[in-house]
């Protein structure tokens, strides 16, 4: 790629941040269980593999167990200011938002995405701002997959698990389980009744070419299959060098790499590390 198309993309990024992003609110303005000072990096920090409470270590889309201030169908609307559009931090992360359409596991747009929006929280969206600027001159960009994902649909992936593939998913099982059965995708730990992508502060993403051209990870995203562990020893050199590129940049700005998928990523400390949240995914649920 030419010096001069990594210019421009750089250029429309520092035009879209010249402002500068409303600065987070103060620790003392979010109430309701979540463990705020944990934004700033003070308060108690969520053990090793907190990205799933106390569920089956390593598994998307439901990865995670329960938290005490959530409730069975999660906390309602995001507190004011914490939670923001990534599109709106950083215009040149490309957003490829797989539950808001039927590109997905379960053959339809899961519940709870109304828009193809990626929401983070504030410090997991200048993070990852952070980590794009490293890699733009270098030719990738980051693609996001999925970021805040509400409860609501972590129930729907629970309930999908539970129901018989029928002749309609089989394009779908060979695109995503082809070596495991739909029942064993719970017990297995794939899916969970609680994810680390409901507290905000998770994505999964991969890397891609300024052209357009993917890069290769191996697997696809949603790869139920111990391929897609970060560190598969059987995958290719390529693969490898790849994956240890994304790992490397994303962990330099505070992005912790759950070792069961080589997309899906936490930046710690969480802001709010015990909290399950349920709004919907749409720019209007961030509105006062």
């Amino acid at each position: 790629m030419r010096m001069t198309a990594v210019a421009g993309v750089l250029a429309v990024l520092a035009a879209g941040t010249a402002g500068g992003a409303p600065p987070a609110p103060s620790p003392g303005a979010v109430t309701g269980g979540a463990l705020v000072g944990a934004a700033h990096g003070t308060g108690t920090l969520p053990p090793a593999h907190a990205v799933n409470g106390s569920g089956p270590a390593g598994r998307a889309p439901g990865d995670g167990a329960g938290a005490s201030d959530a409730g069975a169908g999660g906390v309602g609307g995001p507190p004011r200011g914490w939670f923001v559009a990534v599109r709106e931090v950083d215009p040149s992360v490309r957003e490829d938002m797989r539950y808001a359409g039927a590109r997905n596991f379960t053959g339809a747009v899961v519940d709870g995405y109304a828009e193809p929006v990626c929401l983070l929280t504030r410090p997991a969206a200048e993070a990852l701002r952070r980590a794009q600027r490293r890699l733009l001159p270098r030719g990738y960009t980051l693609r996001v997959y999925d970021c805040y994902r509400p409860q609501r649909a972590v129930d729907r992936f629970v309930r999908w698990a539970r129901e018989p593939d029928g002749p309609a998913d089989l394009a779908a099982k060979a695109a995503h389980y082809p070596r495991v059965d739909r029942a064993r995708l719970i017990p297995e730990g794939y899916i969970a009744e609680k994810s680390g992508h409901s507290r905000g502060s998770t994505l999964d993403v991969t890397l891609e070419h300024l052209s357009g051209r993917a890069v290769d990870m191996g697997t696809p995203f949603d790869f139920f299959d111990p391929r897609s562990h970060t560190d598969d020893p059987g995958a290719a050199d390529t693969v490898r060098a790849n994956r240890r590129l994304l790992r490397g940049v994303l962990a330099e700005q505070g992005f912790v790499n759950l070792p069961e998928e080589w997309w899906h990523f936490t930046h710690r400390p969480e802001a709010f590390p015990s909290t399950f949240f349920d709004f919907p995914v749409s720019v209007a649920s961030l509105r006062p």
